[in-house]
């Protein structure tokens, strides 16, 4: 920081004003302000001009802070908002593999229960014999199905594609159902 030379100046000639006062009881006559064109006045542009270079460099520094604070709130969203789309893209993938894993059981369940009751069915005519054959091609044609679903999506939980289980994971509900049909069919056949 700059010494304030002008002050000290001041305060010299102020003494002497009170020392002459003091002395002679006579009052000198007023001291001319300062003013900017003598050598105290260069002194004093001088000090200004550095003042507010010093001023500017301080703002200038602070406006690069500000922008600098700015891109890494901005770089930390950004990495949150993509963190939160990967946890929801990785939420909706497991609710469709629970889905499919959920139909994949339904189709062997139903695959079993039918197993153990076609012995009557087997004896009776053709048509029953063949319409169980069929509802149970049908439900291993679901169970499949749900097994490529399950694949494919768990292929695109990583990948940026869209997480639904395709032709497969749609038809193997539908397959399921197609296949109880049949074997009811079949046992309605066989009851004659």
């Amino acid at each position: 920081m700059a010494f304030p030379w002008l002050r000290l100046i001041d305060a010299a000639f102020g003494m002497s004003d009170i020392a002459r006062r003091v002395a002679g009881g006579r009052e000198a006559p007023p001291a001319p302000p300062a003013t900017a064109t003598g050598a105290g006045g260069a002194l004093e542009a001088r000090l200004a001009g550095v003042v507010v270079a010093a001023l500017k460099e301080a703002f200038d520094r602070d406006t690069r802070r500000l922008e600098l604070e700015r891109e890494q709130i901005e770089a930390e969203r950004a990495r949150a908002e993509q963190a939160l789309r990967l946890e929801l893209r990785r939420q909706t993938g497991e609710r469709e593999l629970g889905r499919l894993r959920l139909v994949a059981a339904i189709a062997v369940v139903s695959w079993l229960a039918t197993l153990f009751f076609s012995r009557e069915l087997l004896q009776g005519g053709v048509a029953a014999r063949a319409a169980l054959g069929g509802g149970w091609i049908l439900l291993l044609g679901a169970l499949g199905a749900a097994f490529t679903a399950q694949s494919s999506i768990a292929a695109l939980i990583n990948a940026d594609g869209d997480l639904s289980s395709g032709r497969a994971g749609v038809a193997a509900p539908w397959l399921i159902v197609a296949g109880l049909a049949v074997i009811g069919l079949a046992v309605l056949v066989g009851a004659r």
